[in-house]
């Protein structure tokens, strides 16, 4: 087993949220596009429709603030539509608009890392790929299962 330590995974979790804002693709929507928490609380909510704000933030880890501003911006780009949850009213519930999630739930945004992380480990370093991206997901379904559809899902609204 190999140590780490808190400074490597620090600068390895910089790295890879690099890595990631890279390889989301620029937000069509506005001018300028939007920032990179608006696009992921956006899909955050593409996989888990009908979320409430607290449910997005936590799965997120953004401040609550954070959330409900991404959530204000995407209502007025008419990328989200909010209502009151019908089970407690001051709750509010955010689902996609209609077209923004492609078939199958996957978000327009959403793309694969594979490419983003060939080039981040190397040329000289090119067969260790597959195992990399194994790595990678490992380490996501441990840390933020929900994230994989592993973890507790939101409770049934119906």
């Amino acid at each position: 087993m190999t140590d780490v330590y808190a400074s490597e995974l620090f600068l390895l979790g910089r790295k890879l949220m690099k890595l990631g804002e890279e390889a989301i693709p620029p937000s069509p929507r506005a001018e300028g596009g939007v920032s990179t928490s608006v696009r992921l609380v956006m899909a955050d909510i593409a996989y888990h429709p009908g979320s409430s704000v607290s449910e997005i933030t936590e799965r997120t880890g953004f401040p609550q603030s954070l959330v409900s501003l991404s959530v204000a911006t995407l209502r007025d780009f008419g990328a989200v539509v909010t209502e009151p949850d019908p089970a407690d009213r001051r709750r509010t519930l955010v689902r996609p608009a209609e077209g923004v999630v492609r078939s199958g739930g996957t978000p327009h945004s959403a793309v694969l890392i594979d490419e983003t992380i060939a080039k981040a480990v190397g040329a000289e370093s090119q067969h260790r790929l597959p195992e990399a991206l194994a790595a990678l997901e490992l380490l996501g379904q441990l840390i933020i299962p929900e994230v994989y559809g592993l973890g507790p899902e939101p409770t049934d609204r119906t």
